[in-house]
């Protein structure tokens, strides 16, 4: 079955890359013994389904990047070795860092960069961090009444939204969460409306607290709001566990989850931490037709426990 798909997949058959997708996002090693024929094939998008690539595997992608002989192919190449985040593949990436491959000169980011497509990242100190959890819960959106004291966008003057209400004295959340090393409460309030455009960070804390940061910088191309809009009036609470934490839907409804790893509707975007400049920890994503029975994109939730922020970004079709 998998062969066959793997054959139709390389005809640019989009069922049949769909069902590859639907199958990786459940349990990536079921590829592993067929990534060789899809990679012969030169099936490399969508790149997740190498996430469970082999060495053998990976080095060749290693041999074919070093070789040289395929620079147009390095962005596509380059993917597949940042989802398979295999050792092989990030000793390589650190070796190009430095010594760029042909073709590198082509790339918009550079070759490290990649790996946060993958869910990781090196740090300056030269360590490796992923970026992602391993474990991911069902976000289910309940409805909360809508405060009438709290604090407002000093953008757009909305109400603020609680995106996420968290406590790691429960244990799915601590165990969501512990990637990121938090313990404690977790509060992440934001813009709903002016989130859609840019990043937007809080300042967080253990005991639960949340302030909007005072460097968020408002953009040029910013609607003006004729009015202010009320958020959801909804806030994600853990529902059961998923089976597999690449099972997260930007799309579905149902999709919204907390943990594991993110559905990006386009390139990968961990926010960076305006603390430190380091790429955050990612915490979930807030699909919009959980929100709204027509609404679309997903709100993804990031964190960095070393200078206290939160982050917030969007992206849709």
């Amino acid at each position: 079955m998998i062969e066959e798909l793997i054959r139709r997949a390389a005809a640019e058959d989009d069922s049949a890359i769909e069902e590859l997708c639907a199958i990786v996002d459940t349990d990536p090693r079921r590829l592993t013994p067929y990534l060789g024929l899809l990679f012969d094939l030169e099936v490399l998008w969508p790149a997740k389904m190498y996430r469970a690539a082999d060495a053998d595997l990976v080095r060749r992608v290693i041999e074919q990047i070093d070789a040289g002989r395929t620079p147009d192919r390095l962005n596509h190449l380059l993917l597949v070795l940042a989802h398979s985040a295999h050792p092989l593949a990030e000793s390589a990436m650190r070796r190009w860092s430095t010594q760029p491959p042909a073709g590198a000169g082509e790339l918009h980011v550079g070759v490290l960069s990649y790996a946060h497509d993958g869910g990781w990242t090196v740090g300056p100190g030269g360590s490796r961090r992923n970026l992602c959890g391993d474990t991911a819960y069902r976000w289910v959106m309940r409805e909360t009444p809508r405060r009438t004291d709290g604090p407002t966008c000093p953008w757009c003057a909305s109400p603020l939204w609680t995106a996420a209400a968290l406590d790691t004295t429960e244990p799915a959340v601590a165990t969501a969460l512990a990637h990121t090393g938090w313990s404690g409460r977790l509060v992440i309030e934001t813009c709903h409306f002016c989130a859609c455009y840019t990043t937007l960070y809080s300042q967080v804390t253990p005991a639960g607290t949340a302030i909007w940061w005072a460097g968020n910088t408002r953009p040029s191309y910013l609607p003006d709001a004729a009015e202010p809009e009320d958020p959801p009036a909804l806030l994600p609470v853990l529902g059961s566990a998923r089976p597999s934490p690449y099972q997260a839907s930007a799309w579905d409804r149902g999709g919204s989850t907390l943990g594991g790893r993110p559905d990006w509707i386009q390139d990968a975007e961990h926010a960076d931490c305006p603390g430190c400049g380091q790429p955050m920890d990612y915490l979930g994503l807030i699909g919009g037709a959980d929100l709204d029975e027509y609404g679309e994109g997903a709100y993804y939730l990031h964190l960095h426990l070393p200078c206290g922020y939160a982050a917030v970004n969007y992206q849709q079709s």
